[in-house]
């Protein structure tokens, strides 16, 4: 004779079920047929493969080895043709984003929820021209920034959602005259150099300049800065001057962050994406690890903690 599978699978199950009765049981012959085809097995390998006792059967040192070879050719065996279920594709999301302190955790978190996503982030500080990216198919998805009434603007091609609406707070040397101020008057700010951001394509300088002459002032001293935000927060704590920025900075020794009275400025977030290329999954995705990654930045700004708990508490929200 020549062993076959089926003959591999009697002595498994007799050793499994560790007698003879039961394995045929298991395998839905009757016992005799089974007994008979081990009787056969054995005299083909020429050496009994299993002990007979009262209580049943156990297999000899070399009917283990059988059975283990057995077990291996087995599952050999049940492997052929199988394949292993093919890797996801790798896509690349090309994210384009203005300066945002959200965008590490967001694209820590994209990567950590969407493995098989790679993404590829291009710096870019004008919302106008991140708009410009995604109309020219340069980019496929981007954190934007617009303000209240003036929605960020682009053709049918892209998308938009928000993702967080902020106000603007205001970053003041530590001696500053109102640095024991709860929040400030963005009026009393009027004899200070200012260092503002230059011209964002979305709103930005402009909606600071309105709020200035809503308050009664035109800045007398302004620096156009676009830069590191270290280097800027090391030329406040110097003295000269302040500056508006974003209610997360973490401000380093000799700067203060205070929120302005009256909330007049404010900054939206915006996700925007091609929907030819970005999937509805994905785009759930990055909001979400957009919206986790700015409460993390919250946690850690106490600034703008007290001021969300004063203002929402005095508005009954």
């Amino acid at each position: 004779m020549e062993l076959e599978l089926r003959h591999l699978r009697v002595l498994c199950a007799i050793a499994d079920a560790g007698s003879v009765g039961r394995a045929a049981a298991q395998l839905g012959y009757s016992q005799p047929a089974v007994s008979t085809q081990l009787r056969r097995i054995e005299r083909h390998l020429g050496e009994p493969l299993f002990e007979r006792g009262p209580g049943g059967v156990r297999p000899t040192r070399y009917g283990a080895e059988v059975v283990e070879q057995a077990r291996d050719v087995l599952a050999r065996a049940a492997a052929i043709g199988h394949r292993p279920p093919a890797a996801r594709p790798r896509r690349t999301l090309r994210l384009a984003a203005t300066n945002s302190p959200m965008l590490s955790g967001t694209v820590s978190r994209v990567r950590a929820r969407l493995p098989e996503l790679t993404p590829a982030v291009t710096s870019v500080y004008a919302s106008s021209r991140i708009v410009e990216l995604l109309e020219d198919g340069a980019v496929d998805a981007a954190i934007a920034a617009d303000y209240p009434g003036m929605e960020l603007r682009h053709s049918a091609a892209v998308r938009h959602r928000g993702i967080v609406t902020e106000p603007t707070f205001v970053a003041l040397p530590a001696r500053h005259r109102l640095r024991q101020s709860p929040q400030v008057q963005l009026a009393d700010l009027a004899e200070d150099a200012w260092f503002v951001t230059p011209d964002d394509g979305a709103g930005w300088p402009g909606v600071f300049y309105d709020a200035c002459a809503a308050a009664g002032f035109s800045p007398r001293t302004v620096h156009e800065w676009l830069g590191d935000q270290t280097q800027l927060q090391s030329m406040i704590a110097d003295g000269l001057g302040v500056s508006l920025v974003q209610p997360t900075l973490r401000p380093i020794p000799h700067v203060v962050v205070k929120p302005l009275a009256g909330s007049p400025l404010w900054c939206r977030y915006v996700l925007a994406w091609r929907p030819d290329t970005v999937t509805d999954d994905v785009v759930e995705t990055v909001v979400r690890s957009a919206t986790d990654a700015y409460r993390d930045l919250v946690a850690q700004a106490p600034h703008l903690r007290t001021w969300a708990s004063r203002t929402w508490s005095a508005t009954g929200g």
